[in-house]
């Protein structure tokens, strides 16, 4: 108080200082660098591929040039199915561009059923769910099937989606050697008898194309009261007696708990799977949020996905050409002395292996320049830090667009200076 009995005047505080903004877009200016001195020297950006026009399942044209499709995994080349399309074009006119929902709300329609239906029939199981990508199958499955105090048992170099799915669950994860029977025994052992397991495995390998040893994982799996999901995204069409994937083709008909799939590789439009025989499977629909709080799958696309997989019951043909077709283009890379990813045909992938980005980069370049499309890889999506273009057989190839395109690899590779 002052002598007065007035309060003094209240001088306003310092103001606190501002701390400077943090740009959260500063942490990608590696990748920005990085991306920027490749187009610097010239090179075609490898991750902005346009395709102009797509003639058929194995050609198109890309910046004007006519070029033959290496990089697709449509492996069964449905795309360009008359029935197929027939079937999109119908469901199109009747029911529109989309449905405006989800599966739990409005979003169920006709051709939604009719593709879970033919999923059943084609891997003769009970239960079939559909999600609006393969991606999406992955992190759904696995994200509400092993819950808190529970694992799930991985191979190392698992697809991103199912790495992705363990992120979003709650469940530990434990990582085995790559394609290693011993360590994942190894690594089931070592865990408490009493949690559930759920072990995650591939049929194959979508960066090196090689193949799991199911038949000997799912044993051991089984050994050690774990169920098992094998994804079959890439396997699916062509491999099997019933072309349903690496697990049928090694006998485990009945022995593989859940199995992941997609349409956007042998059949060829968009959308992801999950069958299972298991007598609750229809619970998932009750409490997958990837299934739940998206919106479903245009009617026109599962009306293609369902004609699709009906013809691929029967496909018998297409898969021994896109077996020949494998074969022709590994043995054909081999003899030209490239390095490959396996050391016989094991897949539609046939991987070539280079030394560097550098390599890699020039090389792909060269093969774009000269009218064949393929995927370049690098760390991290590849394995052990490897650069590699990712060549995936389509059964529409022709055999003269395969020796075409031997004849233009090694054109490149000498060019670059991978191969004498």
């Amino acid at each position: 108080m002052t002598e007065t009995g007035l309060q003094p005047e209240t001088l306003p505080a310092d103001p606190a200082p501002v701390a400077p903004m943090r740009d959260l877009m500063s942490k990608f200016d590696g990748l920005i660098a990085e991306r920027q001195a490749l187009l610097d020297s010239g090179v075609t950006d490898p991750f902005a591929i346009v395709m102009d026009k797509v003639r058929s399942p194995t050609e198109a044209v890309i910046k004007g040039k006519d070029t033959i499709l290496l990089g697709t995994y449509n492996y069964m080349g449905m795309t360009f199915d008359p029935d197929v399309l027939a079937a999109g074009e119908a469901a199109l006119a009747q029911f529109g561009s989309g449905t405006n929902g989800s599966r739990m709300l409005n979003g169920t329609f006709r051709d939604h059923m009719a593709v879970e239906q033919a999923l059943r029939d084609f891997y003769g199981m009970s239960g079939a769910i559909v999600f609006s990508t393969g991606y999406m199958a992955n992190l759904g499955m696995i994200s509400t099937l092993a819950a808190k105090g529970e694992y799930v048992i991985l191979d190392a170099d698992s697809h991103a989606s199912i790495y992705d799915g363990c992120a979003q669950g709650n469940a530990e994860i434990v990582r085995f050697r790559h394609n290693s029977v011993e360590d994942l025994d190894k690594r089931l052992g070592r865990l408490p008898k009493e949690p559930g397991k759920l072990v995650v495995l591939e049929g194959v390998y979508s960066m090196l194309g090689d193949v799991a040893p199911l038949k000997e994982m799912v044993a051991v799996a089984k050994a050690h009261g774990a169920m098992v999901l094998s994804d079959e995204a890439h396997s699916m069409g062509f491999y099997g007696p019933n072309g349903r994937g690496v697990y049928e083709a090694q006998g485990l008909d009945g022995q593989v708990d859940f199995v992941i799939g997609t349409f956007s590789k042998s059949v060829g439009t968009v959308g992801g799977f999950c069958v299972s025989d298991h007598p609750k499977f229809e619970a998932i629909r009750l409490a997958c949020r990837p299934y739940i709080f998206t919106a479903s799958l245009p009617p026109s696309v599962v009306a293609t996905a369902a004609t699709s997989i009906r013809k691929l019951m029967t496909a018998r043909e297409k898969r021994e050409r896109l077996w020949a077709n494998a074969r022709a283009l590994h043995g054909g890379l081999t003899q030209l002395g490239f390095r490959l990813g396996t050391a016989t045909p094991e897949s539609a992938i046939v991987a070539v292996i280079l030394s560097d980005q550098e390599q890699a980069v020039a090389m792909w370049q060269a093969l774009l320049d000269s009218g064949v499309y393929v995927n370049m890889a690098r760390p991290p999506a590849t394995p052990a830090g490897t650069f590699l273009l990712r060549c995936s057989l389509c059964a529409e190839h022709s055999s003269e667009q395969i020796e075409r395109v031997l004849g233009l690899f090694a054109a490149a590779g000498r060019a670059v200076g991978v191969i004498g």
